[in-house]
């Protein structure tokens, strides 16, 4: 017992040190709705040069499901851009301290608003040793290392499967949705039709009944 009372803290301050090798990591997620020629722009602030960026969006509603966007730097320079796309999922290296900007714009549209879904993460780069102290296990690192970092993998990898569904069931609902109003209408517009040809109907018979003929004196 008093064995593995003693390695209970080296086993946990191996994993404390561990943890401190993945990466630090400030996420921002978002849905959103752009109007009609409408522009939105958000910002993330990088503290250190050769931070990641991961830079993740889809367009959930409204129209095609396209949309403009363009990441700059805090220099002016546009990273990324494009136009009438419907999702993207990025990754870049921040260069320059400060401010980056990711604008959205929906000036191909003049009445339908979008609905987007973003993340925007800075991910420092982990440190590649972690603080050894005398007395701790270092023979089984490498391998808890190397497990922690894959979980991360796989972590990161359900989360954009997950990201990929919720796009699909978002855009299938909003197709539904606008094939329900469209039959809605289209029903509408057909019972107004025939209302109107009953009544058209029922005019012209009770004119050609009541019309008086000519009269003729003999």
């Amino acid at each position: 017992m008093a064995r593995s009372t003693s390695t209970l803290p080296s086993l946990l301050g191996l994993f404390s040190a561990l943890l401190l090798l993945l990466p630090a990591v400030s996420a921002t997620a978002f849905t959103t709705t752009i109007g009609a020629n409408e522009k939105l722009c958000f910002y993330a602030d990088v503290d250190k040069p050769k931070e990641k960026i991961g830079f993740y969006f889809a367009v959930q509603a409204g129209g095609a499901f396209d949309i403009n966007y363009a990441v700059t730097n805090p220099a002016g320079k546009v990273l990324l851009g494009g136009e009438g796309e419907r999702q993207g999922d990025y990754v870049l290296t921040a260069n320059i301290v400060g401010e980056y900007s990711f604008c959205f714009e929906n000036d191909m549209s003049t009445l339908t608003e979008k609905l987007i879904d973003f993340d925007i993460m800075v991910e420092s780069e982990p440190r590649k040793e972690a603080p050894a102290k005398p007395g701790q296990i270092s023979e089984h690192s490498s391998a808890l290392e190397e497990s922690i970092f894959r979980l991360n993998g796989m972590l990161m990898n359900i989360k954009r499967t997950q990201k990929h569904f919720h796009t699909r069931e978002r855009r299938g609902f909003s197709l539904v949705q606008s094939t329900q109003n469209k039959l809605f209408w289209y029903a509408v517009l057909e019972s107004m039709g025939i209302i109107g040809m009953a009544v058209f109907q029922v005019y012209v018979l009770q004119t050609f009944f009541t019309k008086t003929g000519r009269k003729y004196n003999v």
